[in-house]
């Protein structure tokens, strides 16, 4: 199992522009989205997000990306940490 350190990412002019690892609030919709490990996009309307005070959030259900045959990633977002499955 490997782990990787997150990073939470505000938005620059209106955009939020993410590069692996990172997490944060698109300001156009509200929505949360992330860079899963390998670079996928991930949109986390379909789970549950907690914000802790720390400013890392924690996302459950697991969080499963397919960019494809291949291509694709599982596991958790838990305090600012990913973790595969």
């Amino acid at each position: 199992m490997k782990t990787f350190q997150g990073k939470r990412v505000e938005p620059v002019d209106g955009e939020l522009l993410l590069k692996e690892f990172e997490y944060g609030v698109n300001p156009k919709n509200g929505n949360w989205y992330c860079k899963v490990p390998g670079c996928l996009m991930g949109n986390l309307t379909g789970h549950e997000v907690t914000e802790h005070d720390d400013g890392t959030i924690t996302v459950s259900p697991s969080i499963l990306i397919n960019g494809g045959e291949k291509n694709q990633w599982h596991g958790y977002l838990e305090h600012g940490v990913w973790r595969s499955v």
